[in-house]
């Protein structure tokens, strides 16, 4: 029988290597203590060639490479870790619940706030060695890796995610492609400026469930827009850093083009004069301009043209119906004159109102 071949003695692994050229020579008198420079470890944590992408992560972090590491570091990650990973964690069932031990209780007590043990309280050395074997604890790891690999922990993806926090809590961001695959989804067609001065006929009335057959002049028809309403318009166009904002005043309804005259301020100016705003308002005067339209598109591209800092060029596709809102004044009469509104609320977007009155509901 011919002798067992030796096994090759596994040679280090990239990890190792890099932390071994970022280590200071150790000294004769005393050996110092493994360390990696802030470039090397700011590489190791953020570069997606980085070699945490391509090692077992387990090879790692695991219970013999925790056991290594120093108090203060244990105590440092420790506070990183769930109440789960500790062996003094206990189990605590709701007040509420039929098998709880405050059962017993007065049911009339109001219980403000259940004592829990603090974060603080978990010490280091109660670390269960279990814990980096857990399901949860490794799939956390490898999402680590995956986000590395990524480019998702570059400083300047956080700085681009940062931005986009940022947009959804101040209102100012958004995302086009939804409204290009809603128009995709429900086949919605819309006259565009060119061929929205024809007249269209629905063949009576408008089926319920068909609100992509629906014109912003069958809205009029049936009272859904009504003369002296406000149509507000406004568009956030990311990639320019403009955010356009204009009110129309319907002025009347044209039958026998089946189209709306509306009245807006030319340039930038967002709002009104305030004579316009009144009920029975005399007839307006420049620089005031009226426009007729058939479409939310064509209001739009009114709109845009008007306020001159959007080139056509650069205008994102979108669903115009629902960047139009409609403002009317009160059944009752009672409204606040001190806005720029003439003090007509919200009734909502156009394309809130199509939908809500051309529905199967």
């Amino acid at each position: 029988m011919s002798e067992r071949p030796k096994r090759a003695v596994r040679k280090p692994t990239r990890l190792l290597d890099e932390v071994a050229k970022s280590t200071p020579p150790r000294t004769k008198r005393k050996a110092q203590q493994l360390a990696i420079d802030d470039n090397a470890l700011d590489a190791l944590l953020t570069n997606p060639k980085s070699a945490l992408t391509s090692m077992d992560i387990s090879d790692l972090i695991n219970a013999n490479t925790w056991a290594f590491l120093s108090d203060a570091s244990k105590a440092h990650l420790a506070k990183l870790l769930p109440p789960t990973a500790f062996s003094d964690y206990q189990r605590t069932i709701d007040p509420d619940h039929p098998s709880s031990s405050r059962k017993d209780a007065d049911p009339n007590a109001m219980i403000i706030d259940i004592p829990q043990d603090p974060l603080s309280s978990y010490k280091a050395d109660r670390v269960l060695p279990s814990v980096f074997t857990d399901p949860h604890f490794l799939a956390a790891a490898h999402t680590f890796q995956d986000h590395l690999y990524s480019g998702w922990l570059k400083d300047d993806f956080k700085a681009k995610v940062a931005k986009y926090e940022e947009g959804v809590r101040n209102g100012t961001l958004a995302a086009p492609w939804k409204d290009q695959e809603w128009e995709k989804e429900h086949a919605m067609l819309e006259n565009d400026a060119l061929t929205s001065s024809k007249p269209h006929s629905t063949g009576g009335a408008i089926k319920a469930g068909h609100t992509s057959d629906v014109r912003i002049y069958d809205l009029a028809k049936n009272s859904v827009i009504q003369v002296g309403d406000i149509i507000s318009y406004k568009r956030n166009f990311t990639m320019l850093d403009v955010t356009v904002e204009k009110d129309v005043l319907v002025q009347s309804l044209n039958t026998r083009a089946r189209s709306l005259t509306v009245l807006l301020e030319s340039g930038p100016t967002q709002h009104l004069p305030p004579y316009l705003l009144m009920p029975d308002a005399p007839d307006p005067v420049p620089p005031t301009q009226s426009m007729e339209i058939t479409s939310p598109t064509m209001l739009e591209t009114g709109i845009l043209d008007l306020d001159g800092r959007v080139e056509r060029g650069k205008r994102p596709n979108g669903n115009a119906w629902k960047v139009l809102t409609v403002y009317r004044w009160r059944e009752d009469g009672i409204s606040s004159m001190d806005d720029n509104r003439g003090g007509r609320e919200s009734h909502g977007t156009l394309h809130y109102l199509r939908n809500s009155h051309f529905s199967d509901s």
